[in-house]
């Protein structure tokens, strides 16, 4: 059976959302909630006919009713014909061999949003840096958003916040307009280096504390690693480029105070499958969506090492990766840094 036609109101908005996974398709719940007519791309046609016909996506957010103003499709080119804006929540890992596909179905001039926290393996490159080059685009036309952003509590429309950030303050203030609406706040910043480098950081520690809770330690020690890997995320932003205020607002802390604490982050989950025991490959096997902190862990310590960033918290969690050092031994390599003062 074919997808059903997507059919646009002229009246409203129009945008695109490539990727139905539970993020993909809460930020198009939020995108219609705000007012857009939203077009979503479903790599699965049998999902693409569930959003259309039952308005659910259950494998990804069992339970959640979707707007109508929410359409899907399998088709990219019905998806992209006539979008505004386009936005992308792919897997970080796959966003270069897509945007190869959909590079001349983008429509000109149209800004495009990343929805995604990752780094590319290989180059090292930041996902907006991965568009500009693969869409030969000028990087004022992109946008990232990040924040404490758990995809099932914003499709519940529990209050919450994020950042649109883009080296255009004009890009970031459109995008944000349309990705607000009663639940969700967008602000804006132009820092996109520290915005995307805090949503991919965050991911690393929130790997590093499900690993200590899988172990079974308890919140003391949970909190010295989200303090100390705060530090860590703002020295190695700071690195590149980043502004340290980006760190300590919505797309640093705030982002890694969700991760960190909720049951719902899939990093959160994949540590403490590694802490209890599981071995790498079976932590991936178990897994259902994409924990992107378990492929961002070695692009980033190559990048950290080019600048000379010590990360004593994401380096733990590689050895632990790896299978060179016992899940039960990470605790105190983490909390225990003395080199430096700190306050009371």
């Amino acid at each position: 059976m074919a997808d059903a036609r997507i059919t646009a109101d002229p009246t409203r908005m129009r945008v695109a959302v490539l990727g139905a996974g539970s993020w993909g398709t809460t930020f198009a719940k939020v995108l219609a909630d705000g007012g857009s007519s939203v077009a979503v791309w479903a790599r699965r046609p049998e999902l693409a006919r569930e959003i259309m016909q039952s308005r659910r996506n259950s494998d990804y957010l069992p339970g959640i009713n979707l707007p109508r103003g929410i359409q899907s499709s399998s088709r990219l080119p019905e998806v992209l014909e006539g979008a505004e804006q386009v936005y992308l929540s792919v897997p970080s890992q796959s966003l270069r061999e897509n945007l190869r596909i959909v590079r001349e179905l983008v429509p000109e001039g149209v800004p495009v949003v990343s929805l995604m926290k990752g780094v590319e393996k290989g180059t090292r490159y930041r996902m907006s840096e991965v568009i500009v080059q693969e869409l030969d685009i000028s990087p004022d036309r992109v946008a990232v958003v990040s924040g404490p952003n758990l995809a099932l509590e914003i499709a519940k429309e529990q209050p919450t916040a994020a950042v649109v950030s883009s080296v255009s303050l004009a890009t970031a203030t459109e995008v944000a307009l349309v990705a607000t609406n009663p639940y969700f706040r967008s602000f804006v910043n132009t820092d996109v280096i520290g915005t995307e480098f805090g949503g991919v950081l965050k991911n690393l520690i929130a790997v590093a504390i499900g690993i200590v809770d899988g172990v079974g330690y308890g919140e003391n020690t949970k909190a010295s690693i989200i303090t100390r890997g705060l530090v860590e995320m703002t020295d190695f932003a700071v690195a590149f480029g980043g502004r340290p205020e980006t760190l300590a607002g919505l797309a640093g802390l705030g982002d890694l105070i969700a991760t960190c604490e909720s049951p719902l982050s899939r990093n959160n989950t994949a540590g403490r499958l590694l802490g209890q025991g599981y071995a790498y490959g079976e932590v991936i096997a178990q897994m259902n969506q994409t924990a992107e902190g378990l492929s961002s862990v070695a692009p980033i310590l190559e990048l950290a090492a080019s600048m000379g960033v010590e990360m004593p918290i994401v380096s733990q969690v590689a050895e632990v990766l790896a299978g060179t050092l016992n899940p039960r031994d990470i605790a105190p390599h983490l909390t225990t840094e003395t080199n430096e003062p700190q306050g009371e």
